[in-house]
């Protein structure tokens, strides 16, 4: 029987290049998200680092990219080498709503800004 072994951002953008259906990819997205909290800080940042292949969708590489470069700065650590051209030329909004994609523009956490996925630091913490 194999031990539990959480998820790792190479493991969540082949899961999200699996499906195109955006409600599975944000579910699998929040599960990545849980299961690192779970986990000590030291195997937090290991979780981070492997180069994932593309997920199939620019705006979602960039999302993890984001996301690795956000994980990362709160252990004060610099960014994984693979984040660095992650980045979209036209900024994503993931929120359906006006009023949500306003929030995003102004509470986004600095790495998402960079990368152009603007996703609120609120919506972060929810999942």
């Amino acid at each position: 029987m194999a031990s539990y072994q959480p998820m790792t951002v190479a493991n969540l953008a082949a899961y999200l290049s699996q499906t195109t259906d955006e409600k599975t990819r944000w579910k699998t997205f929040w599960e990545f998200l849980e299961e690192y909290r779970w986990e000590s800080a030291a195997k937090q940042t290991a979780l981070l680092m492997d180069d994932p292949a593309s997920a199939g969708d620019e705006r979602w590489d960039a999302l993890l990219a984001a996301l690795a470069e956000h994980l990362a700065a709160k252990h004060d650590l610099a960014p994984p080498s693979w984040t660095e051209l992650r980045v979209l030329g036209r900024p994503w909004f993931p929120a359906e709503l006006r009023v949500q994609r306003a929030y995003a523009l102004v509470h986004a956490p600095a790495a998402f800004r960079k990368h152009g996925a603007y996703l609120a630091a609120a919506d972060l913490e929810a999942a």
